[in-house]
């Protein structure tokens, strides 16, 4: 493996190497995105994204952040760790505890965490704003857009089983996320919603020769503003693979309410040339009940700086049926619901 995969590596286990800490020891990581974006072609959409913070002009609010992570071992078998990040929400700034929470080593495959923890829902979640652990500047929007919050206060458990050709990993977690917002695009605006009674469970099987396979389910008592009450499901099927020459990612999702169901994929390659890392992605997203579609080929280009500086380039046609539901921000003045993009992002993900 090399030292940018060594470094990469590090991050991307932050959140559990600190039960290795020593009472009194403790471990700092940073990390940053500093990327703009510009969306072309689009011309009766206000923006792209959750919040449409991708438009017309060049911008770097939805794609910069800067967060550090701090690990503390407070006693024989037991850390704390805080992560901060800093990023901009519906065009302000603001920084944010993204994780908080203590752990405790039972022994060697078992450990207890409690505090505030990221729910296992994606193939990235514990990475989610590490851009540097993943190929992309942005992640594939058809799929990581349908889960709308990064953290909960609980429990979790993570237990993991060596096997003769690999390692079994599960994951088991309890907790709320209250008094959240959500961007609604038909409104313009956000609405207030209480996850209770949020339930997730996830295996997943990291093997020597063929990549990790995972799965997560994850369900909630969700009261949303305007809605009222219902419970919400998501399940999600995801392979990774990456030999230190080829690289593939694929994932699936699938979301269920009384409000519709939506399901997502993308299918991602890439080949590394020396320092240089071209990939290309397919992405699709689809809305049941009242028929939707969006779908997109994103190509990108990394280059390896330095071990711990990545510069990446991407550009990324979107098509959509339906742009009150997909990822654009349609202008309400216009009554036409199809919208197609071009969105060019460029920057870098490091970690310090």
């Amino acid at each position: 493996m090399t030292k940018r995969n060594l470094l990469g590596l590090a991050v991307c286990l932050a959140s559990t190497s600190a039960m290795a800490l020593e009472p009194g020891e403790y471990r700092f990581n940073g990390f940053g995105t500093a990327a703009i974006t510009h969306l072309g072609g689009a011309d009766d959409a206000k923006g792209y994204g959750i919040q449409g913070q991708t438009t017309g002009t060049w911008r770097g609010d939805q794609l910069s952040k800067l967060g550090g992570q701090l690990s503390y071992g407070v006693a024989d078998r037991l850390s704390a760790t805080l992560q901060t990040v800093a990023k901009a929400d519906q065009d302000q700034w603001h920084l944010e505890a993204e994780w908080a929470y203590l752990a405790y080593q039972v022994n060697n495959q078992l450990t207890l965490r409690a505090g505030r923890l990221r729910p296992g829902a994606f193939m990235f979640s514990e990475t989610l704003d590490v851009g540097y652990a993943y190929p992309w500047l942005r992640l594939p929007d058809e799929v990581y857009s349908q889960m709308p919050i990064s953290n909960y206060e609980g429990i979790d458990a993570l237990y993991s089983l060596p096997v003769s050709f690999g390692t079994l990993n599960f994951q088991g977690s309890y907790g709320q996320a209250t008094d959240r917002e959500v961007f609604i695009h038909s409104l313009d605006g956000s609405l207030d919603v209480d996850y209770k009674e949020l339930v997730t469970g996830s295996v997943s099987l990291a093997t020597m020769n063929f990549g990790t396979l995972r799965y997560s389910y994850t369900e909630s008592d969700l009261n949303l503003e305007m809605f009222g009450k219902f419970k919400g499901k998501f399940e999600s099927l995801g392979h990774q693979y990456d030999n230190g020459s080829w690289l593939t990612n694929a994932e699936a999702i699938k979301r269920q309410s009384p409000l519709g169901t939506i399901e997502s994929f993308y299918l991602m390659a890439g080949h590394r040339f020396g320092d240089y890392l071209p990939h290309v992605t397919y992405s699709q997203r689809d809305e049941k009940g009242e028929p939707g579609r969006q779908s997109s080929w994103a190509y990108g280009l990394n280059y390896s700086l330095t071990p711990s500086v990545t510069l990446k380039g991407e550009y990324k046609r979107v098509e959509s049926t339906r742009g009150f539901s997909a990822g654009f921000v349609p202008d309400f003045s216009v009554l036409e619901r199809t919208f197609d993009g071009d969105i060019v992002s460029i920057g870098a993900d490091f970690i310090f």
